[in-house]
């Protein structure tokens, strides 16, 4: 009789998360967010709230919020194709 090799706990750790992970849009957004803004972005600003398709985004400082601001059709676009399109139609930046 042969035994299947054993499983590594991270594998099941991800499996487990996925399915604590609620639902929502903005668990979505913060999950694909260093993926589609990159290490940088991420470094200084994450997704804090979501409502009726607008993305709050805290920063750590007004000049991080302006760019981003600047950057928001881009990066709508790059969490849009990682979430759905149309499932973020604006981007508000605030520091905190």
């Amino acid at each position: 009789m042969s035994r299947a090799a054993p499983r590594p706990i991270s594998a099941a750790l991800e499996g487990l998360a996925a399915t604590l992970s609620p639902a929502t849009a903005l668990a979505q957004a913060q999950a694909a967010w260093e993926e589609a803004v990159g290490p940088v972005i991420c470094a200084a600003a994450r997704p804090t709230a979501e409502r009726q398709g607008v993305l709050t985004v805290t920063c750590e400082s007004s000049v991080w919020a302006q760019e981003l601001e600047l950057m928001a059709c881009d990066l709508l676009t790059r969490l849009n194709a990682a979430l759905g399109e149309g499932t973020l139609v604006r981007l508000r930046c605030r520091t905190g």
